[in-house]
């Protein structure tokens, strides 16, 4: 038996294949690169791309269980689909899939859209699958050191209404738990869906203020200027994912992403512990800056 992980280098991959770590199952991990990947011991690096439907039917060959991650690209919806139904052509009996948190509410923003319409495949054809459904990563707040340290600034435009921000290592955790939870049943198990969410309803005034306290002094809040961050994102990336960020920016500004009691309740049981607090981050976070 044998677990297939797609996104394996980048930001949520690599922190599932760490708690998959030790945990003894055998694990593959689909790569452009294998012979640079640096992963696990005991990690099986495969040579594919999602946007290689062929690469992707070896992969998958004697694979039990799939965490899919589709990445945020034009073909997104193209890759993941085609993924799923290689998967279910190979008889994967159980399979983890990356959404987003608030995307059947935001379809106006692409890469929201493109993982609800992944998400209404998974029911039609009745796949044994996990969606997990991750908010805004708490650590995209490390891109925030500049404006924090150097202009005492938070700069991401976050606006008013709250956002349930979510640690990347819970994400990672939950994943695993989910993908161990179905490679370890006999059979296939029913459909189950997680939000994956932090702790926190975080605004631009409550997580300026808690900077504040973080950093001891005073921390402001840079404003909502969608412009600004768009051209910001444009230094980075192509000019599409740019307005993709933006659009999803504007929605949080407009309407928020605000996990309820009972959506934190199922998230806490499937980790076996509390959600991590933005105030983790932030002092961990701190600390590493005052070190280097």
């Amino acid at each position: 038996m044998t677990i297939l992980v797609t996104g394996s280098t980048g930001t949520i991959g690599t922190q599932v294949l760490a708690f998959l770590d030790g945990r003894g199952v055998a694990v593959r991990a689909l790569t452009r690169s294998p012979e640079t990947a640096q992963f696990p011991v005991g990690v099986d690096a495969v040579k594919g791309d999602l946007s290689d439907i062929d690469s992707v039917r070896a992969a998958l060959d004697g694979v039990t269980t799939l965490f899919l991650l589709a990445p945020n690209a034009p073909d997104e919806l193209t890759q993941a689909m085609l993924t799923l139904d290689a998967a279910s052509a190979a008889g994967v009996k159980g399979i983890v899939y990356l959404s987003v948190f608030k995307g059947e509410a935001y379809t106006d923003v692409p890469h929201f859209a493109s993982k609800v319409t992944v998400e209404r495949m998974i029911h039609a054809a009745g796949l044994p699958v996990t969606i997990l459904r991750p908010a805004y990563f708490i650590q995209n707040d490390l891109r925030q050191k500049d404006a924090l340290l150097g202009a005492s600034v938070y700069a991401m435009p976050i606006g008013d209404k709250g956002i349930s921000m979510v640690d990347i290592r819970d994400i990672g955790e939950a994943a695993a738990n989910e993908i161990l939870r179905r490679e370890r049943a006999d059979a296939p198990l029913p459909h189950a869906t997680f939000a994956l969410v932090g702790p926190d309803a975080l605004t631009a005034a409550t997580i300026s203020a808690l900077w504040s306290d973080v950093l001891g002094r005073p921390i402001g809040y840079a404003g909502s200027d969608l412009d600004g961050l768009e051209q910001r994102l444009k230094a980075f990336g192509p000019a599409w994912l740019a307005y993709d960020m933006r659009l999803m920016m504007q929605r949080y500004q407009q309407d928020g992403a605000v996990a309820t009691d009972a959506e934190i309740g199922r998230f806490t049981t499937l980790l076996g512990h509390a959600p991590r607090s933005y105030r983790d981050f932030a002092e961990d976070a701190a600390a590493a800056w005052a070190a280097a």
